[in-house]
């Protein structure tokens, strides 16, 4: 069963607050040559799940999406003012029904004109980005830390911006122990 939970930007909520993001080679040296391939990767996440599925149905699953604040170190990411409202989406990407990784997607509200995000529904907001031919992506940041949203546990999550034209979102991604698990993958 996959919950969400909602976390609000709070004193009494540390984790809404900030994660310890920090760049991918920091963490290189705590991380297995497994669990390195999937976080350091530049390519469709959707795409390699679907890969590594070897044939089991991929879906995404729609957990929640709305306008709301971001976190301040989403909004801190995106460059915007924090006290700003952005497009919030959270989803899960399962095979089989079983969650390998959550996702928490935040863009500006004043860059969203044009782009439909809101009909995507239970699509891949990654199948979208990147059949874009101008798409630029920052550096990528990690964390050792479980998603906030999420009760589920994982060994990882990493984060970058994806610019198109005007356009940008901060995709966050956390890998979960289901996906660990069904893979053999190492505990980091």
């Amino acid at each position: 069963m996959i919950r969400s939970r909602t976390v609000r930007n709070t004193p009494a909520c540390p984790a809404a607050n900030a994660l310890p993001w920090r760049p991918l080679c920091a963490a290189r040296p705590a991380m297995s040559p497994a669990w390195w391939r999937w976080v350091a990767s530049r390519d469709s996440l959707t795409a390699r799940l679907i890969a590594a599925g070897e044939g089991r149905r991929f879906r995404v699953r729609l957990l929640s999406q709305r306008l709301d604040r971001p976190h301040p170190d989403e909004a801190q990411a995106l460059g915007l003012p924090a006290d700003r409202y952005a497009w919030l989406r959270e989803v899960a990407l399962c095979l089989e029904g079983r969650p390998w990784v959550v996702a928490r997607s935040a863009a500006p509200l004043t860059r969203l004109r044009g782009y439909r995000l809101g009909q995507l529904g239970e699509r891949s907001l990654g199948s979208w980005l990147f059949r874009q031919p101008d798409l630029e992506r920052s550096p990528i940041e990690v964390t050792p830390v479980a998603a906030p949203f999420h009760d589920a546990p994982g060994p990882w999550g990493r984060r970058s911006v994806f610019r198109h034209g005007r356009f940008a979102v901060l995709v966050q991604e956390f890998f979960l122990d289901t996906m660990a698990d069904d893979l053999a993958l190492p505990p980091r």
